[in-house]
C-alpha cells in the first residue's frame, strides 16, 4: 500500500501539532531531586529550567564551600536527568516509542 504526499503530510502536521502541544504540557510539569539527606534540592521543569533550589541552612559551611558547590551541582544534575526520562517517556507516546534523534 503506497501512502499519496498529501496523506504524509497531513500525518506530518498532526505529529508537529501534537509536539507542540506537548512541548506546551512539559513546561508545566516539574520534577525534583535532593542529595546530601535532602539538605539541598532542585527542581527543573520540562524545558530543561531550574526553577527551585532549595539548601539547607546546615550545609552552609563557610570554611567548605566546595561541599556545597558539590551538592547543589548533584542535586541539579539528578533533577535534569528526571526531566530527561520525563520528555523521552512522554515523547514515545506520540512517536510509538521510536527514537527521533535530535528531538529533545
Amino acid at each position: 500500500m503506497r501512502m499519496d504526499m498529501k496523506q504524509m503530510v497531513k500525518q506530518a502536521q498532526q505529529f508537529q501539532q501534537r509536539l507542540t502541544e506537548m512541548q506546551g504540557e512539559l513546561a508545566g510539569k516539574q520534577v525534583s531531586a535532593s542529595v546530601g539527606g535532602g539538605m539541598v534540592s532542585a527542581t527543573v521543569n520540562g524545558r530543561h529550567e531550574l526553577v527551585s533550589l532549595t539548601i539547607d541552612k546546615e550545609v552552609v559551611d563557610p570554611s567548605d564551600p566546595q561541599m556545597l558547590q558539590d551538592l547543589v551541582v548533584s542535586a541539579v544534575n539528578e533533577a535534569m536527568r528526571k526531566a530527561q526520562t520525563m520528555i523521552e517517556a512522554e515523547m514515545a507516546k506520540i512517536t510509538g516509542g521510536i527514537k527521533i534523534p535530535g528531538m529533545f
